[in-house]
């Protein structure tokens, strides 16, 4: 007798019939989790038609429009259905157009095989509902020695997660070689790799030669029997400010690699249309050779993980985003943006050059992406220039790996000079006896 709910064997199965491989790569949590189509939502579905419906927990008004506050109403220039729930996969036209956006921007993934995207309440859910669908307790991560700390929470502490990392730089470049070892590491089995480009905390995009060297590790992973979960943190997504770095996500690689890999794309319009209070995000599934079932209970799964977590994302964000995708000055706008963010990193660029002077004090790690670039002080410790730069220079950094994080999205090109500056005096400053 199988331990898991019908509704969970019911997609199991479908997995197993079409990929069993995928499924394998399932946490037990992953393999119970099912979406409740038999419960609360599945009948409210049912009478969605019915002339009486007394099955959801909303108010309406007689006219059965929704009971909204006109207060609250007339803040917001959207209908007033944005004021009842979504569903827990997320509004359904929003899902379709974040799709078609996924193939406008990714020209390479146009006619691979990829789920809808599941919605979910911004990146962080994102990368936690990952975390639920496979990671067990004591499985081991692959990851850059240079990463965001928030995935210590999400994975470590949450799921019980091991982090296996890699150098993340060699010779101004990342090091492909030793991703590689740490892949093959252990011999072949189930392995989750987090590749997060641009990445936080350095700003880093892989060229496009280092993307494909990426993938060509993943692939001979897979072909000698490894089942790989490629988990790709998107954030930041479509902020690249040099030629020949990889433009598209590599869930364009991996979206039909290997069937022995499994993409799962987590993006969202926090950093790439700029709307971090939206807390919006989405989850996009996608191996080779697969089918609409398989993709499907993917799609069933991580929407029950919402279902159980958050219940639904908020329609009112939604629906503002599905208006600004399909408005007309949207790409113009969107284009004046990465205008002001790529004109600073040209500015720092500049600034470094300008003063050669700089490198006594700090070394510029690699960036070309994003919204952060790092430095590594040079003879004193990260944390005492940080302490240093805001008792004495009124200038807040992050210190994060031993490395000092800049935020150069939050810095008008105007302070770019002086910021660089204060640095390299707080560094001298601390060298001093």
């Amino acid at each position: 007798m199988s331990p898991y709910n019908p509704l969970a064997d019911a997609l199991n199965k479908d997995l197993q019939d079409g990929a069993p491989q995928i499924y394998e790569m399932l946490s037990a949590r992953g393999k119970s989790i099912y979406f409740p189509s038999r419960g609360i939502l599945g009948q409210t579905a049912e009478a969605k038609s019915a002339k009486i419906n007394a099955t959801i927990g909303t108010a309406f008004e007689e006219d059965g429009s929704p009971l909204a506050l006109e207060c609250m109403e007339a803040m917001v220039n959207v209908p007033s259905e944005s004021f009842l729930y979504a569903s827990s996969y997320g509004v359904q036209k929003l899902r379709e157009e974040w799709k078609r956006l996924l193939a406008v921007k990714n020209p390479g993934l146009r006619g691979k095989p990829c789920s809808l995207p599941v919605v979910t309440a911004a990146l962080t859910h994102a990368l936690s509902v990952a975390g639920y669908l496979f990671v067990d307790t004591g499985d081991t991560m692959i990851l850059p020695d240079l990463y965001w700390d928030n995935y210590e929470l999400i994975f470590s502490e949450a799921c019980g997660a091991k982090f296996s990392f890699y150098n993340t730089f060699i010779d101004g470049g990342y090091d492909v070689a030793a991703f590689s070892r740490a892949l093959r590491e252990g011999g072949a089995g189930k392995k989750i790799v987090l590749l997060n480009f641009p990445n936080n905390p350095t700003g880093y995009t892989v060229t496009e030669k280092e993307a494909e060297a990426l993938a060509a590790a993943i692939r001979g992973a897979a072909e000698e029997g490894s089942r790989i979960v490629v988990l790709l943190d998107d954030a930041y997504f479509g902020l690249v400010y040099e030629e020949g770095i990889a433009r598209e996500s590599l869930f364009s690689l991996f979206a039909d690699l290997h069937p022995n890999v499994l993409g799962v794309k987590l993006d969202g319009p926090t950093k790439e249309d700029y709307a971090w209070g939206f807390r919006v995000g989405f989850m996009t599934f996608g191996f080779r050779r697969a089918g609409e079932k398989q993709l499907k209970a993917l799609e069933d799964k991580a929407a029950g993980v919402v279902r159980g977590s958050i219940s639904n994302v908020p329609n009112l964000s939604q629906t503002i985003l599905l208006k600004g995708y399909t408005a007309a000055d949207y790409e113009a706008q969107k284009k004046q943006k990465y205008g002001i963010l790529s004109g600073r990193a040209r500015k720092i660029r500049a600034v470094l050059e300008k003063h050669p002077e700089y490198a006594q004090s700090y070394e510029a790690m690699p960036f070309n992406s994003g919204y952060f670039m790092c430095v590594r002080p040079i003879g004193v410790a990260a944390e005492d220039v940080r302490r240093e730069l805001l008792a004495g220079f009124d200038t807040g950094v992050i210190v994060l790996s031993g490395l000092i994080r800049l935020a150069f999205s939050s810095v008008p090109a105007d302070r770019l000079e002086t910021l660089f500056e204060n640095l390299h005096r707080a560094v001298q400053n601390l060298r001093r006896p």
